[in-house]
């Protein structure tokens, strides 16, 4: 595939990355196709980034530190305690991240995308048909476009992987997450005084029964912060069927019936600390969408002329703090195989032999904390701090850094 032309399904940060690596790795010309024809650097919920594997990705040349971002050092897991503002907190992690605002991250990446590759929005893949010399894109408007090959980082809803495994579709987790971000309010007047008002380097975990939420500072785009949350859950029984959540979607900000806005909100009421309650019920309806949370791994992360990236190849639930680690890792490991491959066969080869098993194991991982933490959550507010320690030990069999919480080093699945 030197100087080959090749075409990137998907232009968000899987895909912008998917570009650049096909850039480097010898490709003689790059297009790619986005659906959305918003302004993604608008998307404003937060990801992170270990501390560790921002640095082998800065090495890379993926990501630089001049990328606005907000420093997490430490998670504090907390539970409501009476009319305490802020909780009690059960345990103090280290917890050594980069918080960014998905928007910004995308907007750094699309920065790095050559100039001579050609990037169009608005353009929808409804078809993928791979022959031996090549690969044909259908689109909406029903042209037919031809390539050498294609790489899929469209998401957890690919066309490309639909093409690669028919009937492979991401499976329901059985809860979902209620995502938002606001600005954050002034602390309580008891802890400013006492001057305990919360670090803006570190993580809430509040914790309830059944379920979690996750909250952070992230850049908002100006020079300040929002704060970032990120609640897990089942629904009420019923509710999965009125929205077909078993069905791979989102749901958009305004997209909530009644029933599950107002469950959502009476679970905060009952059983957040006031400070965090406010925070997570006084941003605006239309700054938070539900994403039900699903399950995907492949066989393969290569076939023939197609390639898949991020989502489109492995969808690990949000707890393992590592899906853009992989998104950006696939990118990485897919420059070293093209540029070290004789041939085609032999990149597509070493980049499946690379990505797959590590895809496996993340989505593994994600499964295990989401039992842990809401399906299968414990009595949050008997536990003691050495009773959290040792659950969390258990989750991680020994150590985060060998359960791969927060991406794995490349070469460690």
């Amino acid at each position: 595939m030197r100087d080959g032309n090749i075409a990137v399904v998907g232009g968000s940060v899987a895909g912008c990355a998917a570009a650049l690596a096909a850039a480097r790795g010898g490709a003689g010309r790059v297009t790619v196709l986005e659906r959305a024809g918003g302004r993604l650097r608008e998307r404003g919920l937060g990801v992170t980034l270990h501390s560790d594997r921002f640095a082998e990705l800065e090495a890379a040349g993926y990501v630089d530190a001049a990328m606005p971002w907000s420093p997490l050092h430490r998670r504090i897991w907390t539970v409501r305690d009476g009319s305490a503002p802020l909780g009690r907190a059960v345990a103090v992690h280290t917890f050594p991240f980069r918080a960014y605002s998905w928007g910004s991250l995308w907007d750094e990446l699309r920065r790095r995308v050559p100039e001579g590759a050609v990037y169009r929005t608005d353009t929808v893949v409804t078809a993928v048909e791979p022959d031996a010399d090549g690969v044909t894109l259908r689109l909406a408007d029903g042209r037919g476009e031809r390539y050498d090959a294609v790489i899929g980082a469209d998401g957890y809803r690919s066309v490309v992987r639909e093409t690669m495994f028919p009937g492979l579709r991401p499976t329901w987790a059985g809860y979902l997450a209620w995502r938002g971000s606001c600005a954050p309010p002034p602390y309580p007047e008891e802890s400013a005084r006492r001057q305990s008002a919360p670090d803006p380097a570190e993580a809430r975990t509040v914790l309830f029964p059944g379920g979690h939420c996750m909250m952070y500072r992230i850049p908002d785009g100006r020079g300040g912060q929002r704060l970032n949350w990120v609640l897990y859950v089942a629904p009420p029984a019923g509710t999965d069927a009125r929205q077909d959540l078993r069905t791979p979607t989102s749901l958009p900000p305004g997209g909530l019936d009644p029933e599950l806005t107002g469950f959502l909100r009476g679970l905060v009421a009952e059983h957040f600390p006031a400070y965090w309650a406010g925070c997570v019920l006084d941003t605006p309806a239309d700054s938070t969408l539900v994403q039900p949370i699903y399950d995907l791994e492949v066989p393969h992360y290569a076939a023939g002329r197609l390639l898949l990236a991020g989502d489109a190849a492995t969808v690990a639930r949000p707890h393992t703090g590592g899906s853009s680690v992989k998104a950006l890792q696939d990118a990485w490991a897919l420059e070293t195989a093209w540029r070290s491959g004789a041939d085609w066969e032999a990149v597509t080869k070493t980049y499946d032999a690379d990505r797959t098993a590590v895809g496996a194991t993340m989505v593994g991982l994600g499964r295990r904390l989401g039992r842990a933490q809401v399906t299968e959550a414990p009595d949050w507010a008997g536990l003691t701090e050495e009773d959290l320690e040792q659950w969390w030990r258990a989750q991680h069999q020994g150590s985060e850094h060998s359960s791969g919480f927060g991406g794995h080093a490349r070469g460690r699945a």
